[in-house]
């Protein structure tokens, strides 16, 4: 499976990004995709995950009111939409998922958001106040 995260860059306080991470290698109804961020000087985080499989999103506490997460079957990616961005936004976001889609269906809630078998390269969001 590949993973490859695109969309992020340098944005003003109060705007919205989207953040993309196309999906290769595997069948992607099935499969589930967790988002994840790493600040400077913090640990990761996660963000939300979907499952393809039965449209089950979960997001993070933190997550529930700014971000949005989807996916589009047509074109194999999974978005991840951060409205009103904050300085504290300031991170380099990944997107993960589980080893095959097999472990798609109960990613989301037995492994997510603690492990992920595969990552993208991450995608660096900077927002300038």
């Amino acid at each position: 499976v590949q993973l490859v995260e695109s969309g992020g860059g340098l944005v003003q306080a109060g705007e919205s990004l989207r953040l993309s991470c196309s999906v290769s290698g595997d069948t992607f109804e099935d499969y589930a995709i967790g988002w994840f961020r790493q600040a400077p000087g913090k640990g990761r985080e996660g963000i939300s995950c979907i499952s393809n499989s039965d449209g089950d999103i979960r997001y993070a506490d933190f997550a529930k009111d700014r971000f949005t997460t989807s996916s589009d079957s047509a074109s194999s990616t999974t978005y991840l939409e951060i409205h009103n961005l904050k300085p504290e936004d300031t991170a380099v976001y990944y997107c993960g998922g589980p080893r095959s889609s097999y472990s798609g269906p109960y990613y989301c809630q037995m492994f997510w958001p603690h492990e992920a078998d595969h990552w993208g390269q991450g995608t660096q969001v900077t927002v300038s106040s």
